[in-house]
């Protein structure tokens, strides 16, 4: 008897092939992704290089910056001290960065949950260009005096590195330890992350990392690893591989109860907050019917589905996580060259992931609708 048909690994199976082809089309020096199903990781692959400079080939295992992928890792152990008792989300901010102050006290309305939750009212990437110029973030938060929120707290959205970074002094303050050395014990460690770390030098030391480019014009060059955002560890100082990052999927999708409560990772992925831009954002526009944001991850929908996300964009580097809940199925993709491509390769696989299940679904018969048959009539039709 013939094994079920999974019109899913259908679509999966052409996945490295379209991949690499993005890669090839837009000169990308490489990349690495990761396909979770079942419990697992499914498939990983590579292409590219490290560096253009010293041509190493990319693995699945190779390290990378994660940029604000590292958010989800600040609302992840905020949750895990909120299931302990240690930390509340309605914990107002002068409790844990007394030193933060707006424009008339009109910080005093903020808590944890709209950090975290960027609906803080202010205006997105508050003050990030001192962050690009290379000051520290004590040298920054004073200027936060001048600024006016738009609207009440977890009313609007508004994203922001630096306001979020602040999330650390709480995680800090409740788990009586140093934020990297809470994240690595209680996160990194037990699902065997071990290629994780944080800061500039951890990259440059692993035996195994890619290096940032950049284009300029028709040409790609590398550039370097600046320390800036790694400033705000809870906003961007992460580096993995796409296999670390698959485990960190795993534990959204309920496979490490150990590590988070599934309980609390629906706590971070209700949606909260409308993200209007996101509708525009190209290669999703034409695909998401709405988009939000959580506690330190993003909320689309492709139809009825929900695919819950966050993406991170530093000099030299992008990435994504994602996962459907309906599916349990997740893709890791990070690439070591700054490239809207990336929206590409994600939206696309979500999209033939979601169609999958469509031809899949019963006819009025009850029968099962084969997705190869359904695909090539729908390319016949198309010619």
């Amino acid at each position: 008897m013939s094994a079920p048909h999974d019109p899913s690994r259908v679509v999966d199976a052409g996945f490295d092939v379209s991949f690499d082809a993005i890669l090839d089309d837009a000169g990308i020096p490489g990349g690495a992704w990761a396909i979770i199903a079942d419990g697992k990781v499914e498939r990983a692959g590579a292409h590219g290089v490290r560096a253009l400079d010293d041509p190493q080939p990319v693995a699945p295992a190779t390290v990378f910056r994660i940029a604000s992928l590292s958010k989800t890792f600040a609302a992840g152990l905020a949750a895990i001290l909120v299931d302990e008792g240690k930390l509340r989300w309605n914990q107002p901010i002068a409790e844990f960065a007394p030193q933060f102050r707006l424009h008339g006290d009109a910080q005093r309305g903020l808590q944890l949950q709209h950090i975290l939750g960027q609906s803080s009212g202010l205006v997105p990437n508050a003050f990030d260009n001192l962050v690009d110029a290379g000051q520290s973030l004590e040298r920054i938060l004073p200027q936060f005096r001048t600024l006016s929120p738009g609207c009440a707290p977890g009313r609007c959205y508004g994203y922001q590195n630096i306001l979020y970074a602040l999330s650390a002094q709480a995680i800090e303050q409740a788990g009586g330890k140093d934020y990297a050395i809470q994240v690595t014990e209680r996160i990194f460690t037990p699902l065997a992350m071990h290629t994780a770390s944080f800061g500039r030098a951890a990259l440059l030391a692993s035996p195994d990392h890619a290096l940032p480019h950049v284009r300029k014009g028709e040409a790609w060059r590398s550039v370097e690893v600046e320390e800036d955002y790694y400033r705000l560890p809870a906003a961007a100082g992460i580096n993995a591989s796409v296999i670390d990052l698959a485990q960190w999927t795993l534990a959204q999708m309920g496979r490490h109860p150990q590590v988070i409560d599934p309980a609390q990772v629906d706590v971070l992925t209700k949606p909260r907050v409308s993200t209007p831009k996101d509708m525009g954002h190209r290669y999703w526009k034409d695909v998401l019917t709405s988009a939000h944001y959580g506690l330190g991850w993003r909320v689309y929908r492709i139809g009825d589905d929900a695919v819950v996300l966050h993406s991170g964009w530093v000099k030299g580097y992008v990435g994504t996580i994602s996962y459907s809940p309906r599916l349990q199925r997740g893709l890791v993709v990070l690439l070591n060259g700054e490239s809207n491509r990336l929206n590409e390769i994600v939206s696309g696989f979500w999209v033939r992931q979601f169609e999958a299940l469509r031809h899949s679904a019963p006819d009025e018969t009850g029968a099962i609708r084969d997705a190869d048959e359904s695909q090539r009539s729908e390319g016949a039709a198309k010619h």
